[in-house]
């Protein structure tokens, strides 16, 4: 079989600096909004025509940050099983792939045409910051959505968190912003502690770099406390 070239045709921007706090899944938080730069020639306003008629959108991805295999690896540990158990890597959505694709459903919000070139606004992404993307693809209810299909191991809903700050970051900008403080109350409702942590409590100091800033938080009484916020690079 012939070698295939994968062609990158842009990056996605996103509030996420690394993958600690990118949500498990695409659309748990889903009023994060990411913008999808598209390379040219793929910028082409012509490429998108026909798109804003679409509610959802399939972005394909490459899982960059992970190195590439010197093998194939048959079975992963899912962290949704609390990395104990091995399961098939096509049962999952490991990043820890073949190829190393990555396939997301993201919410289209606007298109933003300018002098010809396109870029996209989406909400919902599980992406790191400038991740790279391979193609787009217009999500399709009527042969997409499947209201008999069965969800294997991951088939319950997501234990979201109740998220509180100490009262001396009730001034902090990112707090004063209430979009920024909406889009934070998602990311760190999901829990981003190592799956293996769900359901426990413990005295651990968590960072999440999010928006430019470090987000230090501990998990206490089921609860997700933020008690510092620092500018990122300090």
């Amino acid at each position: 079989m012939n070698n295939f070239e994968c062609k990158i045709i842009g990056q996605i921007h996103t509030p996420f600096a690394d993958k600690f706090a990118v949500p498990r899944q695409a659309l748990l938080a889903k009023n994060i909004v990411s913008t999808i730069e598209l390379f040219k020639p793929y910028d082409s306003a012509n490429a998108f025509i026909g798109l804003d008629g679409f509610s959802y959108l399939y972005v394909l991805f490459i899982f960059d940050k992970i190195e590439e295999q010197t093998g194939f690896r048959a079975m992963v540990r899912p962290p949704r099983l609390g990395g104990n158990q091995k399961l098939g890597v096509f049962a999952t959505r490991s990043p820890f792939r073949p190829s190393r694709i990555g396939l997301s459903i993201v919410k289209l919000d606007k298109i933003v045409i300018d002098r010809g070139s396109a870029k996209l606004l989406v909400l919902g992404a599980d992406m790191v910051d400038k991740t790279p993307i391979i193609d787009i693809k217009p999500y399709i209810p009527f042969v997409d959505c499947k209201i008999d299909a069965k969800g294997g191991f991951a088939n319950t809903d997501l234990d979201y968190k109740q998220v509180e700050y100490i009262d001396s970051l009730k001034d902090h900008i990112l707090i004063k912003d209430e979009i920024m403080w909406s889009n934070l109350q998602s990311i760190l409702a999901c829990d981003p502690r190592p799956a293996y942590r769900a359901g426990t409590c413990d005295d651990k100091l968590y960072c999440a770099r999010l928006y430019g800033h470090k987000i230090f938080f501990k998990f206490m009484l089921d609860k997700i406390i933020v008690v510092d916020i620092q500018k990122d690079g300090d």
